[in-house]
């Protein structure tokens, strides 16, 4: 017997489908919560590894087809600010030379400034990095590219800085990082300088990765009524980008990779 074209076993194995809790309603709910905890920052692959984080070993194939069931994509989808204007100072060699791997906190940092419009106005932001965990050791911000605004920088870079330490600091051959005021500062504190190779962006790609990753998580994605408003939450996303946002080598953010390996030690 068939029942609107469809046979008797089949009409009764979907009433019966029909009728039976979902098996993965608390997974649902889990990759929703975290999706937006992240503001829809986090892809299928990021998901997964948080929820690995948090005990769940789950297929990404299956966190994929189940975010294309609830409708949840990753919704992330700047001007290159040139700070060379030739030999002003002194060109440090590049001894960083593209190794980009640290295995401790505080042996590589890179620095380097972008440059992006908002209102109307341009903004120059400087920040320093540290390549053990993509960690970003502190950051300025300013209308205008001065010495002050790097300046400013390596201080509070400085002070999280430790007595006993082996570290090299690199750079572009931008006319800030030339400056006696800037070379002097890093011999005072014992720290090797480095520069990049004229004209060669490849020299300091994790920064470049770093202004990208900003730029598309939080400069284009979110709105803001103000300058004032933009730097109070680029606070924030500087706080969520150490603290929470997961890196996908370190699969957990900077701050809790570095914790982890200070515990270790």
């Amino acid at each position: 017997m068939k029942l609107a074209d469809i046979p008797r076993s089949t009409y009764y194995d979907l009433v019966k489908r029909m009728n039976q809790p979902d098996p993965d309603r608390d997974l649902k709910a889990e990759i929703k919560a975290i999706y937006e905890e992240h503001e829809g920052r986090y892809g299928y692959r990021r998901i997964r590894d948080e929820l690995t984080n948090r005990g769940q070993k789950v297929n990404h194939k299956k966190v994929q087809r189940i975010m294309k069931e609830l409708g949840l994509k990753c919704l992330v989808r700047m001007k290159k600010y040139k700070s060379y204007k030739g030999t002003v100072g002194k060109i440090a060699p590049n001894h960083l030379d593209r190794q980009f791997i640290a295995d401790a906190p505080n042996q590589k940092w890179v620095t380097d400034i972008t440059e992006f419009k908002l209102f109307g106005e341009k903004l120059y932001l400087s920040p320093v990095l540290d390549l053990f965990n993509g960690e970003i050791i502190t950051y300025t911000i300013g209308s205008r590219p001065t010495y002050s605004l790097v300046s400013e920088m390596l201080g509070k870079a400085l002070e999280r800085l430790p007595e006993e330490h082996n570290l090299l600091m690199h750079s572009d051959q931008g006319w800030h990082y030339q400056m006696k005021p800037y070379r002097h500062a890093l011999q005072e504190r014992g720290i090797k300088q480095s520069m990049s190779r004229k004209g060669n962006c490849y020299d300091n790609s994790v920064m470049e990765n770093f202004f990208g990753i900003m730029k598309s998580e939080f400069l284009y994605y979110k709105e803001f009524e103000s300058v004032e408003h933009f730097k109070q939450e680029l606070k924030k996303y500087m706080e969520y980008y150490n603290t929470k946002r997961m890196k996908a080598k370190l699969k957990m953010s900077p701050v809790q990779y570095r914790t982890h390996f200070e515990q270790a030690a």
